[in-house]
């Protein structure tokens, strides 16, 4: 009997992981560099998956806090980096003028140095979330796999409509480009 139950758990175990590393890889560039994603961003008309990430109080924040409204998520690997600083500001100004709408600025910065940021360079209309200790990354599929960047997230756009439903993504081909803002904001815009 308990050599059965030992059985069914190993088996079970090793389906688990093996269904994990069926997902099909993404490849980005960095640089013109080829840098894997885990997998693809989540399909257009479809729900967006459920998350649990940390704003810059330490607390949590998920994607049904903001059910209701235009959800843009702009995905990127560190507010350290000139790119992705860029980013923050030119959603920070967008979202200003957008009704109905948030705009989350999520990477595995920690809340500590995302607040810095914000308190810095004067970003007041955007939420920064901070994917430190969640799955975030492996469920939009967005997590860096190899590289010197492996454990980051690579640079992408997905926007959910109030009903919960996505509505437009982009996988920045070059991470070290920036996304296409206008096409984001279209999308609220609709």
């Amino acid at each position: 009997m308990f050599s059965k139950i030992i059985f069914s758990t190993l088996f079970f175990l090793s389906a688990c992981g093996f269904a994990q590393n069926t997902k099909t890889s993404n490849t980005v560039l960095m640089r013109g560099t080829p840098v894997r994603t885990y997998s693809k961003l989540p399909t257009v008309n479809k729900p967006a998956p459920k998350f649990t990430l940390t704003d810059v109080d330490m607390k949590e924040q998920t994607l049904d806090s903001y059910k209701g409204k235009y959800v843009i998520l702009n995905i990127f690997p560190s507010v350290d980096t000139g790119v992705c600083s860029a980013s923050v500001h030119h959603f920070n100004e967008d979202a200003a003028n957008l009704p109905n709408t948030v705009v989350l600025c999520i990477s595995k910065d920690l809340p500590f140095a995302q607040k810095r940021f914000c308190g810095a360079e004067g970003i007041k209309n955007v939420v920064m979330l901070s994917d430190f200790r969640s799955d975030f990354g492996w469920n939009y599929g967005v997590e860096m796999i190899d590289s010197p960047m492996k454990g980051l997230l690579s640079r992408a756009v997905v926007v959910i409509d109030p009903s919960g439903n996505i509505i437009y993504e982009e996988q920045v081909p070059d991470i070290s480009q920036e996304p296409n803002y206008e096409a984001a904001i279209n999308a609220v815009k609709g």
